[in-house]
């Protein structure tokens, strides 16, 4: 039996452990509780289990991983139109489609690359020791070298090292957020759980591997180790994770197939009716071939990546780290960002957000609370400050010692003259935690803990600056309505003794107390979250939370953000668990809020949405939003807080853990996408011209227009330089106020391909019309006319597409300048081939005279003009109005 069968035979065999009672436990792996395992046993249990880490995927070598990026069929028919290129004689050709070939696999390689580091990443979680007891004795090993049945002793600041069913506790919390989203320490314990289907986040008798213990100490016995832990689990739904191809890839996959199919038939039209009107064959076949290659836009390829690579070099220094470079351009087109809860909307730090005092409710801590509740908050603590001034201990006390602070009262301050005599540590039955303070001739007592529990103890309550009669039911229902607006609510209370007590007993010291007040504590959001979700939604793009935490807490704080209302619904995990995929897709794209939700349920959540027509970003930090960051159109994930998985997983990482820069994305994508348009129109445009130039000329009358070096200069020079200086064109008016375009919507929508044809047409007959005017009116020189004409109608049209509804009159003319110099190059190139007598002899032209070079401008700005009026009539809303989506 293979080590893999005895894994899965292991899994498969393993009992619900979190039902289990210690001695069972215990009894199932066959190990004595208070001696631990025999080196034998764990030697022979090493060999069957294997070791205790993250396996990694067998990768594709970088060989095949790089010759593996010419598999795409564009790349195919970039390489075909290289190979006929250089047959031809025009090498300069064949090395531009080489370079930009070699180019897009480099790209690809490394982005390929990238992104199977993932796993490599979850090894490096693994704890790489851990304390352990064999043989009665206790040892520290190498965590890889644990083994089912092991018992783990965990101490704060441990990472769990594999995961553990806990067979005692002290005090002992843990640190989850990685792994199920909880926001706060969860307090274990070696209670019984009587649920099956209970949730990680629910499983306090249970630690998992990667976890960190934050507080107290505990001892657990090892159930799962390696790939059958949970973080094991994660990784294997990393790597069944399938890479989703960006909307752009897409198109163009679809777009490349079309146009070769369709270069193929008209190149082959062409060379049968010029053969039949007896043109020579062998200049008919290069004719073909030098349209075919001039057909193919073979700068397409750079542009996008040109695109793509300045949008990720614009979006470092604006705080997001692009991982993959097609990630830039899939966020102009998400429709849904799937966004967990804690560090990503919120601070991932708590604090106390209202307060419950002398009878009524307030907002934030202020100077003139009660000076009893605020030495309370501030000497009823176990936090402190470190070395470096920054406050450690449980999230919770931390928030209570940073509001009391900020009030005036500092803990360390008050301790001076308010010495802690004793303690009775917090623990799970009294659910209180009171310490004893010598304040000049008194001793008082100060309480904290839940408000059920600490009510119950009180006897009066301090209001108006003295003791009042306790009103227990009206305090119990404001705790309640606390805590349905998603806060952690503690009680507050204290006891003044004249002497010392000698009984410290819990019964003793918490007795008779005098209640003080409550506080409603918060994980709060984003200052700048809100702001970002109110700008998703005008941007068309709909906000979803995802987490790990309370439904009350989730819908809470969805509600600060506008990410839902009150009448919003809530689905938690176990509700999604018993739903059908049909019912749940049914309803997905109206749930705005998931709480208590496992792992793969989060890859669900976007699957689902991907089947409903959705394109999906996925933002997180934590081991937990992993496999669903890979699955997702966009994986997000935050450079600060964010784990390692999370980051090795995702397609952009947030340096600032930022979300409103998440928009700066998004309005970054939606540019490059649109100039992107803007250089296939550009080019099929111009393409389209040159077709209808040499396929209509033989029907007219006119003798060939255009010899194959013609139809290669325009194509690299003419095409290509004004082509890619698109890809710097600024965003256009009210970019953040459409919705984003639909994921399968073609590329040539909203009028793209009437304008391709139309004005192809109309710039093919202009050119036919100056060589007819000049061919049946005697001139020698129409052959060149009719090239210069085709060459410059294409650098008006190229001024005139730079927005696809603002008039070029509105724009800035110096706003791109790089498109500028690259128009007056161009016209400059095309003066010296016609000029210049070496460029003569080479291209085969002859100098105009000034009245034929004032005759071919005119009608080269034909082109320009007619685009400006369409352009007036998309804005008036009389074409293409479709086309127009915008957002309320």
């Amino acid at each position: 039996m293979t080590k893999q069968q005895k894994a899965h035979k292991s899994q498969v065999s393993s009992p619900p452990w979190h039902l289990l009672e210690p001695w069972q436990t215990t009894a199932w792996l066959k190990v004595d509780p208070e001696k631990g395992l025999s080196h034998q046993e764990a030697e022979d249990r090493l060999i069957d289990h294997g070791p205790n880490a993250i396996q990694e995927q067998r990768r594709r070598g970088p060989i095949r991983m790089f010759f593996g990026q010419f598999a795409d069929f564009m790349i195919i028919v970039l390489i075909i139109a290289g190979i006929v290129s250089g047959l031809i004689g025009d090498l300069t050709d064949t090395i531009a489609i080489i370079v930009i070939v070699v180019l897009n696999a480099i790209i690809g390689f490394v982005q390929e690359y990238r992104a199977e580091r993932a796993v490599a990443a979850l090894m490096r979680l693994a704890s790489p020791n851990a304390q352990v007891l064999r043989e009665g004795e206790i040892k520290t090993i190498a965590a890889q070298e644990l083994v089912p049945g092991d018992l783990v002793m965990l101490e704060a600041g441990n990472v769990v090292p594999a995961d553990l069913k806990l067979l005692d506790v002290v005090r002992l919390k843990v640190e989850e957020a990685a792994l199920t989203g909880e926001s706060l320490p969860v307090e274990k314990s070696g209670a019984l759980i009587r649920e099956l289907d209970s949730p990680l986040g629910d499983r306090r008798n249970m630690a998992y591997k990667g976890t960190v213990a934050t507080y107290g100490r505990g001892l657990g016995v090892v159930i799962a180790t390696g790939m059958d832990t949970e973080l094991g689990k994660i990784a294997v739904l990393l790597r069944q994770g399938k890479e989703t191809k960006t909307p752009l890839q897409q198109r163009l996959g679809k777009f490349g197939k079309r146009l070769s199919l369709l270069v193929l038939a008209i190149c082959a039209i062409l060379f049968v009716a010029g053969v039949l009107r007896g043109e020579p064959p062998v200049l008919m076949f290069l004719t073909a071939i030098s349209l075919a290659v001039a057909a193919i836009p073979e700068a397409l390829p750079a542009v996008v990546t040109v695109s793509l690579a300045l949008g990720a070099r614009r979006m470092v220094k604006k705080n997001a780290l692009i991982r993959r470079l097609h990630a830039v351009e899939t966020l102009g087109s998400v429709t849904f960002i799937c966004s967990d809860k804690t560090g990503t909307l919120t601070l991932n730090r708590m604090h106390a957000e209202a307060f419950y005092v002398e009878g009524a409710f307030k907002k934030g801590i202020a100077a003139d609370f009660p000076t009893r509740l605020l030495r309370a908050l501030a000497l009823n603590n176990d936090a402190r400050r470190g070395q470096n001034g920054q406050l450690l201990g449980d999230p919770t006390e931390i928030a209570l010692y940073e509001a009391a602070g900020s009030a005036g009262f500092e803990g360390a301050e008050l301790a001076k003259g308010a010495p802690r005599l004793d303690e009775i540590p917090f623990d799970s039955e009294r659910k209180l935690m009171t310490t004893l303070h010598q304040e000049g001739s008194e001793f008082i007592a100060y309480a904290k803990g839940a408000p059920e529990s600490l009510l119950a103890r009180c006897v009066s309550q301090w209001a108006g600056g003295g003791q009042q009669p306790l009103q227990s039911e009206k305090i119990l229902a404001v705790a309640d309505q606390m805590a349905a607006d998603g806060l952690r609510v503690l009680a507050l209370a204290y006891r003044s003794f004249s002497e010392r007590p000698v009984d410290l007993t819990a019964d003793a010291i918490e007795s008779e107390l005098s209640f003080l007040g409550l506080v409603g504590l918060m994980d709060p959001p984003r200052p700048e979250a809100k702001e970002s979700v109110d700008l998703c939604k005008s941007a068309g793009i709909t906000p979803v939370m995802i987490t790990g935490d309370h439904p009350a807490t989730a819908l809470a704080i969805a509600m600060r953000l506008g990410i839902a209302d009150e009448d919003s619904k809530v689905l938690t995990g176990p509700e999604l668990a018993r739903m059908s995929l049909e019912e749940f897709e049914k309803q997905v794209k109206e749930v705005r809020v998931y709480a208590r939700v496992a792992p793969e349920q989060k890859i669900e959540i976007v699957k689902a949405l991907q089947d409903r027509g959705e394109f999906v970003a996925m933002t997180g930090d934590g081991v937990n939003d992993a496999p669903a960051l890979n699955s997702s159109n966009i994986g997000i994930a935050m450079g600060k807080i964010g784990t390692d998985v999370a980051r090795e997983a995702s397609h952009m990482v947030l340096l600032d853990d930022n979300f409103a820069t998440i928009i700066t994305a998004v309005r970054e994508g939606r540019r490059i996408f649109d100039n992107i348009r803007k250089f296939i129109k550009y080019a099929m445009t111009c393409n389209s011209a040159e077709i209808w130039t040499l396929f209509l000329a033989p029907f007219l009358g006119l003798p060939i227009p255009l010899l194959p070096i013609h139809i290669l200069w325009i194509n690299l020079v003419t095409d290509g330089l004004p082509g890619l200086a698109l890809a710097v064109e600024p965003e256009e008016q009210g970019i953040m106020q459409r919705r984003p375009r639909p994921p399968q919507e073609s590329i040539f929508a909203q009028g793209m391909w009437q304008h391709t044809l139309w004005i192809g047409l109309l710039m093919g007959g202009v050119s036919l019309f100056s060589q007819g005017w000049a061919y049946f009116t005697g001139s020698a020189h129409w052959q060149s006319m009719v090239f210069t004409v085709l060459s410059l109608s294409q650098m008006g049209h190229v001024l005139a597409v730079r927005s696809e509804r603002e008039s070029f009159f509105s724009q800035k003319l110096f706003s791109n300048m790089p498109l500028l110099g690259a128009v007056l190059l161009t016209i400059g190139l095309q003066m010296a081939v016609l000029y210049v007598p070496v460029l003569q002899l080479i291209f085969k032209t002859e100098a105009l005279s000034s009245g034929e070079l004032i005759f071919c401008l005119g009608l080269s700005t034909i082109v320009f003009f007619v685009v400006e009026i369409e352009k007036w009539m998309r804005r008036r809303g009389w074409i293409y109005r479709d086309g127009e989506q915008i957002s309320r």
